[in-house]
Order: structure tokens, then sequence, then C-alpha cells
């Protein structure tokens, strides 16, 4: 029998009064999400007198989609949205399932590695997130059982956590009539994040977002949506080597301090990184993406044949190229799907002859949606 966890239903995060648009792209002005601290979320503050809602769904199957965090210098606090790559979620009002529990009846993958994850929701991306959707809508009465399709493989670099952790949170929210707003959907699924590879926004951000995201804060915790504009060609060139980079294992290796050059030097690439997503212009967000001195001198080398890589895409004709979050992925952009096919072509061998790594590339466009609800069935 699949593992059953519920959560303590007279502790709970006070959800704020403020909305903002759900599952759409930000229009003119980056807009802003602020929240209460993660602390907050498993609750000081009771909210048990609040109305439950009714489901409004039998069942809901919800796509996230994968993210590349970081963008080279912006390590934590920068990340965006990749289309056509994730995980998806179907949560059902399942009446064998306790009140306020939430089973995971299945995993399946075509990567073999992600049917070994643990079905137990205290300890699963998925079910973490979904608790914590449960707790902030204060459901009592109804238990869930979860469906996890892994589409991304772990240890990618592609936000394979924070993917099961959007898709589980969504869905959840929609089966009862999408009553939180993205604020509260970001910190279930930062929750889960939290536990399984450290509490850090720059994939569950965009996950849920869709875009390119800007984590402003910590604590609190405050994101913006930058937005990309309209009508400019961005495409993103994946290539995944086989070869599994653990989130903890990447973050161990990084410096515990920083020089004031290298400080000012990642900055000021940073806020070119930005004005360049702002502006449209994909040359400079390849030449800002490429010059991280902190963090990737640190991983590369971790990554067999990562640094010749690199190489090869600007060789190939790539605007720029890093590591996608802690990796393996690397991730290199240009402006033509055409031209990151040969870019992938090249980035591929690199890691064939330079790192004894056999590797498959994808070019993929910005996912300027995020996580979203895709399929549904009435009560």
């Amino acid at each position: 029998m699949a593992a059953t966890s519920s959560y303590q239903p007279h502790h709970f995060f006070t959800p704020s009064s403020s909305s903002f648009p759900e599952h759409s792209p930000a229009k003119a002005l980056p807009f802003v999400l602020r929240s209460a601290s993660s602390k907050t979320l498993t609750g000081a503050i009771s909210i048990s007198d609040a109305p439950e809602p009714e489901p409004v769904f039998s069942s809901v199957r919800a796509f996230a989609p994968a993210t590349v965090a970081n963008l080279g210098p912006g390590f934590d606090f920068l990340g965006c949205a990749v289309d056509g790559l994730g995980d998806f979620v179907t949560a059902r009002v399942d009446p064998s399932i306790p009140p306020s529990h939430v089973s995971i009846s299945s995993i399946t993958s075509p990567y073999s590695a992600s049917l070994n994850l643990t079905r137990d929701p205290l300890h699963n991306c998925a079910g973490i997130a979904a608790l914590h959707v449960m707790k902030l809508l204060n459901i009592r009465s109804f238990g869930l059982s979860l469906s996890l399709v892994k589409g991304l493989p772990l240890g990618s670099g592609l936000g394979s956590s924070a993917a099961s952790a959007a898709a589980a949170a969504i869905a959840v929210n929609e089966l009862f009539g999408r009553a939180l707003s993205q604020r509260e959907l970001v910190l279930a699924a930062l929750k889960s994040e939290e536990k399984v590879s450290g509490y850090h926004a720059d994939n569950v951000g965009p996950a849920i977002m869709g875009g390119f995201v800007l984590i402003r804060s910590y604590e609190p915790l405050e994101l913006m949506r930058l937005s990309f504009p309209e009508g400019k060609d961005l495409f993103f060139v994946l290539v995944s080597p086989e070869f599994e980079a653990p989130t903890k294992k990447m973050r161990a290796a990084l410096p515990k301090e920083v020089g004031m050059a290298h400080h000012v030097w990642n900055c000021s690439q940073a806020g070119a990184l930005v004005a360049a997503v702002m502006a449209g212009d994909v040359e400079g967000l390849g030449r800002a993406m490429s010059e991280d001195k902190i963090v990737e001198p640190r991983r590369a080398p971790l990554i067999p044949g990562m640094e010749a890589v690199k190489r090869a895409a600007i060789e190939g004709g790539a605007y720029g190229c890093t590591i996608s979050g802690a990796g393996p992925t690397a991730v290199a952009v240009t402006d033509s799907e055409e031209k990151g096919r040969v870019i992938g072509d090249c980035m591929v061998e690199a890691f064939l002859k330079e790192g004894g790594l056999r590797a498959t590339s994808v070019v993929q466009k910005l996912d300027k949606v995020g996580a979203r609800m895709i399929d549904s069935n009435p009560r």
C-alpha cells in the first residue's frame, strides 16, 4: 500500500489578500511577489476557521516546465523556464485516502533512476508541495492521491525537483478551484525544495511563474518577473551528458568566501544580464551568462569535458554558454533554432571527445507561461 501523510490542520501560513495574474506572462513592467519568510509557511498563525473549499474536479493533470537556474552570474537569484520539457502530476480526490492525507500512487519515467524515488509524501517533492498547498487551502475533509510522471532526469541541472513540486502545487490548487495566488504556490513548492535540495527559488520561481525570474530577496521572499520582449527570438541549447551532478554535492564545492574583485565583476554581469533580458538582447544575454567568475570555475572541473563544451558552443556560434543550475547540463543561447542544432552537435561532440560522456541535445524556446493545468475531469 502506498504511504500516506497528513498535516496538522491547526497550524497554517496566513494567505495574503493580494493576488496576481495566474498562469500568464507579465505585461509591461516586472511584477513583484512578496511573502513572509519560509518559517511562516509551517505556520505559527492558525487559519483553521477559514472555509474549506470543495473540489471542482475529480482529478487534474498539471505540467511544470524545466528551468535553467543561475544563468551564469545569477547564482541563487536568477532563473528561467524552458518550453517543452518538464514533469506531469495528476491529483485525484480519492475516497480511499484518509482526509487531509496525500498518497503517491505511482511514479513513471523513461529514466530508471526516477523509478527509485520514494513514494513517501513527506520525502517526495510532489508530496511535500501537495501537502503544503492543502495546508494553505485548509483541506480537512478530502484525501488525495498523486501520480507523478518524471519527464526530467534526476540531477540534470534542469530543475527536476522543482518541476515535480510546481506541478503538484498547481494540480492541487486547480483541483480546489484555483484559490491560491502565485505567491502561495511558490511558497509551497519552495518548501519542497528546501527539504530536498536547499532553500533556493531560482528553479521553483520560474517553474510556476514562467519566463525569467529574479529573486530580489529571500528574507522576506520577493520575486520579480522579467519580461522578455515579444517578437524577439531566443533559443536555449540544452546538452545533457550521461552523468549525475547532485545539487547538494555541487553546492558543497562552492567557495566559502568571495574576493571583492570577483564580487564586483559578477554583480556587473548579473546587471548586464537583466538589462539584456528586458531589452531582448540575446547576444548581450549570452555574453553576460558566460562570465561567471565565482561558481562556474568551481563546478566546471567536476563535470568531465565541461570547459571544452563551453568552448565548442562559442566556436559553434552560440552567443554564450554556462552550466545549467548545478549541472551537468550545459546551456547555450542563440537566436535561431537551426543554429541551435549546429551548436548542440558541437557540444555533444565535445562532451564525448573531451569528457568521455555521451550526451543528447535539444533546442527549446522560453516558456513564458509556467506550470499549468493541462487536463481535468469533472466531479
